[in-house]
């Protein structure tokens, strides 16, 4: 079994129930690849430590969630990881392979 972790960085600019449904959205990804998200914590609105350009818009803040995820093969990782990248509501995403 693999543990990850994984941070997304919502833009600041959706309403709080958009923001919750792009968490969601990324929560239903792993979990219908076969990962299992084990804790979801929401950070909040945090300003970043550098201004991030996305397209047209230049963010100076965003929405952290941070996902704890076990999983048997890296298959709904790596399908999170392709959404996030093309994801136009995600600022930024990390995805850590945590050693034990």
């Amino acid at each position: 079994m693999r543990n990850y972790e994984i941070m997304i960085i919502v833009k600041p600019t959706l309403s709080e129930e958009d923001i919750q449904k792009v968490a969601d959205s990324f929560k239903s990804t792993l979990e219908s690849n076969g990962s299992t998200v084990t804790t979801v914590d929401a950070w909040g609105q945090r300003t970043l430590a550098y201004d991030i350009k996305k397209g047209s818009e230049v963010f100076k803040s965003g929405y952290y969630f941070v996902f704890q995820v076990e999983a048997n093969d890296d298959k709904g990782v790596k399908e999170f990881d392709r959404l996030a990248g093309i994801s136009s509501d995600i600022v930024r995403h990390l995805i850590i392979n945590k050693e034990d």
